[in-house]
């Protein structure tokens, strides 16, 4: 018998899988003779025929299992994908993975298109926020050029350049804080670290009175939980309070002020990007919202509790 050789092929594997095909290809000769030797009960058309319908029989199973096991939920996850490209919120989600594997890796992908989506309505409303609150100064810098470049008394010039002065300002300050709202949607540490690290550096940087009640291990790093407390004493501080409690009970963790407290106007809009009610003291109105943003990295969350007295907010990890 002639064997052929392939270049660049081993002929050792070469000559296991001419050995292994030929095996294979004998697997039905072998097994018509078992059931014709086997006590001569089925003659040679039986036989065959009984082999030729148990082929059937496993192709159909094995067929079937491929199918429901893995073709379905690959068709049924490539449908959801092609969904979430296309912008669909309500995206079909496939009722069935077949196998662990499968169910794992399908899992991820749904997850990654809603994390995508998310980001992608943050990132819209960020933009139509910024484009609002930037219109504004941006105007008063034209129409104030557009009037000194006309003839006009030294008292209006030093006017308009007063106005363009606090627009660019103005303009400076909001970029400024949307920097500060980029860099908090970066992921943080994980820590752990302990409450009772960070009230000092607290304390300093906001120069309110903070105390402490309890303690709690949060998973985020000193830093970054030290930056959120901050966020919220300065904001305290900005709206005349001179005290800053923290109570901590497991994995929440309550900051309450005795300040004036929040209008129940404002409440429901506290937490957007740029709402102020300091703007003419300078405030931009992104300190709740880069808490809030920081808090999400985590899977945390910041919640304002109803308080006859200040403001209270609770923090959950």
């Amino acid at each position: 018998m002639k064997s052929f050789l392939v270049r660049g092929v081993p002929a050792s594997i070469q000559t296991d899988s001419w050995w292994m095909g030929g095996i294979t290809r004998r697997l039905p000769l072998v097994g018509i003779a078992y059931f014709k030797l086997a006590g001569n009960i089925l003659g040679w058309a039986e036989t065959v025929w009984m082999i030729f319908w148990m082929a059937v029989v496993a192709t159909c199973v094995l067929g079937f299992l491929v199918w429901r096991l893995v073709l379905r939920p690959v068709y049924a996850l490539t449908e959801h994908a092609k969904a979430v490209k296309a912008g669909a919120r309500d995206a079909p989600v496939p009722r069935h993975y077949g196998t662990p594997e499968l169910s794992e890796l399908g899992q991820a992908v749904i997850d990654m298109g809603s994390t995508l989506q998310d980001r992608e309505a943050g990132l819209r409303a960020y933009t139509n926020h910024v484009t609002h609150e930037l219109k504004s100064p941006l105007t008063s810098l034209i129409a104030a050029a557009e009037l000194l470049e006309a003839e006009s008394a030294p008292k209006d010039r030093e006017e308009l350049i007063g106005t363009v002065q606090r627009s660019a300002f103005s303009m400076r300050d909001k970029l400024e804080a949307l920097r500060h709202l980029s860099a908090a949607r970066e992921p943080v540490g994980r820590g752990p670290a302990q409450l009772s690290q960070v009230v000092e550096t607290v304390r300093d940087e906001a120069g309110i009175e903070v105390t402490l009640e309890g303690e709690a291990q949060v998973p985020m790093d000193a830093g970054a939980l030290a930056a959120i407390l901050g966020h919220l004493a300065q904001n305290a501080a900005a709206h005349r309070a001179t005290a800053l409690r923290i109570t901590a009970q497991g994995q929440q963790i309550r900051v309450a002020d005795n300040g004036p407290g929040i209008e129940d106007g404002n409440r429901a809009r506290i937490f957007a990007p740029f709402f102020t009610t300091r703007r003419n003291d300078g405030g931009t109105g992104m300190g709740l919202t880069i808490v809030q943003t920081m808090l999400g990295a985590v899977d945390g969350r910041i919640d304002l509790l109803p308080s006859d007295s200040g403001a209270v907010f609770e923090l959950h990890f």
